[in-house]
């Protein structure tokens, strides 16, 4: 919970400096909000390894094989980094290359899926 609270008041913080400077200073005050977003990225970062130290215990108890788990958390990153990218770009008013990068990280995850894919295909072909 505190970690939300820093974070929404870094971002009203940030929020009023945008508001401020956004008439007279435009590419300063954008240069503002791509830096808070990436400080806010950068915040949170230090959690995801708990997420992962979390998942991999949780494959160990059910032994599960955790290659699975790797491409689950990789298809998670990569669908947060994409759409973060994204909203950055459109923050910076280049909507096309977020476009672009959210395209990429579509087709990544399909390209991850494709193993996950086979294994339950493998599975069912088994059962019958």
């Amino acid at each position: 919970m505190d970690v939300v609270i820093k974070v929404v008041a870094f971002s009203l913080v940030v929020l009023f400096i945008y508001m401020l400077l956004h008439e007279t200073k435009s590419v300063l005050s954008l240069m503002i909000l791509l830096t808070a977003g990436i400080l806010i990225f950068l915040f949170i970062s230090p959690y995801i390894k708990e997420i992962i130290s979390f998942m991999r215990s949780m494959a160990d108890k059910v032994g599960m094989d955790f290659a699975y788990i790797q491409i689950v958390m990789k298809i998670i990153a990569i669908a947060y980094l994409s759409t973060f990218c994204s909203m950055l770009c459109r923050d910076a008013g280049v909507t096309v290359l977020g476009k672009k990068v959210e395209f990429t990280g579509k087709i990544m995850i399909l390209f991850l899926a494709v193993p996950i894919m086979m294994s339950v295909l493998d599975s069912i072909l088994k059962i019958m």
